[in-house]
């Protein structure tokens, strides 16, 4: 009896454990934040946090692809290879960056609004589409996304913000460095 009830036991946490992940793998319109020009769908989901009710993660689809989850270092060293490119320009976006960084507020909902991004914010660095992975539009929504989390959850530091802070002022190195480190988070 005790052997069936082990048994009965892993048979309803692997069910549980399954409609968890199915419920949480069903996209809703509502989980789509933004569509990109280029079709990426950039999506946020219900965090893990249990001292942050509004913890979310951010997440993108491109057209064709599986679903990622980008990083401070996916976008820095994005951020790197425009810079490459037109290092004035790409320094240009970063205070635009830094300026959206410092507009944004924690959310009290779910899911998560933009609250600086404008499609007409693009326009003055679409030459740096030209280079890298990701379009400067991707950029500005996925960066304002991850900052307000951030801020939601962290009120007291900003990974996001120091990185851009850091970007083109520091080398290289320490920069992507700090973006790595899971402990700096």
């Amino acid at each position: 009896m005790k052997k069936l009830f082990g048994w009965l036991k892993a048979i309803y946490y692997y069910l549980e454990s399954s409609y968890k992940i199915w419920k949480a793998k069903r996209i809703q319109t509502d989980d789509i934040i933004y569509t990109t020009k280029t079709n990426v769908q950039i999506r946020v989901y219900p965090g893990k946090k249990p001292e942050s009710p509004y913890d979310f993660i951010v997440r993108f689809k491109e057209p064709n692809k599986r679903e990622r989850t980008p990083k401070h270092v996916h976008l820095i060293v994005e951020m790197y290879v425009k810079y490459a490119y037109n290092p004035s320009l790409a320094l240009k976006l970063k205070e635009h960056i830094l300026e959206m960084i410092k507009s944004v507020n924690p959310i009290d909902s779910f899911p998560s609004n933009l609250q600086f991004f404008r499609p007409e914010h693009v326009e003055p660095f679409k030459e740096l589409d030209k280079v890298g992975e990701f379009t400067v539009e991707f950029l500005l929504v996925v960066t304002e996304l991850i900052a307000i989390q951030e801020k939601t959850n962290y009120p007291e530091g900003s990974l996001t913000e120091s990185l851009y802070r850091d970007f083109g002022v520091k080398d290289r190195f320490s920069v992507i460095q700090k973006a790595v480190l899971k402990r700096l988070r």
